[in-house]
């Protein structure tokens, strides 16, 4: 009852060294020498692409656009015979081999040839306008919806006919006119 054995010496004796003592330190090793195996297995997949110019010219080439007018990004210019694909890849592929960096990439072709090269506008100066400008139409066109929606309903609730305010001897008197009216016009006509 409440842990206690039958046999005090029996309960005394904690359970882990019923086991092997060479067998825990064994499993114990097995699983630090796996953890430290699967952290550089991941080391090494993260860092295989830090280095390789292959993936770096993947990654600039997405962000340049091919000037023979296909209006496509460089990387992806297929249509047959482009004349200015091949020329604007070699001038890249010289430009990672020399150790430059993105940015100084993407400036030295725009400076050569203009700013639509570059297969989204900068965020500096006028060029800033072109990811605002959106944004600012989108907020507009929404407040204007809102607003428009909001006079609708304002002026709906102004046209709903308001009950008149007399009494039952006016609205009485005015029913007797009516009947009176009709009955006159109707010709004799049975019902």
């Amino acid at each position: 009852m409440f842990g206690l054995s039958r046999h005090p010496e029996r309960s005394r004796v904690p359970q882990v060294s019923r086991l092997k003592p060479g067998k825990n330190r064994l499993e114990l090793s097995m699983i630090l020498k796996s953890t430290q195996a699967l952290l550089l297995a991941v080391a090494v997949c993260f860092s295989l692409g830090a280095s390789d110019s292959g993936a770096r010219m993947e990654k600039v080439d997405h962000k340049l656009m091919c000037t023979c007018g296909c209006a496509q990004v460089l990387g992806e210019c297929d249509h047959a015979g482009c004349p200015s694909r091949g020329q604007e890849m070699s001038e890249l592929g010289a430009a990672i081999a020399t150790g430059a960096t993105d940015d100084q990439i993407l400036n030295t072709f725009a400076a050569k040839y203009g700013a639509t090269v570059l297969a989204a506008p900068t965020t500096h100066g006028f060029d800033l306008v072109a990811w605002i400008a959106p944004i600012a139409v989108f907020a507009a066109a929404l407040l204007g919806t809102i607003l428009l929606v909001r006079q609708w309903s304002v002026g709906r609730a102004q046209s709903v006919p308001q009950p008149a305010t007399g009494t039952n001897a006016e609205y009485d008197a005015l029913r007797e006119k009516i009947r009176r009216e009709t009955a006159a016009d109707d010709g004799g006509l049975d019902r």
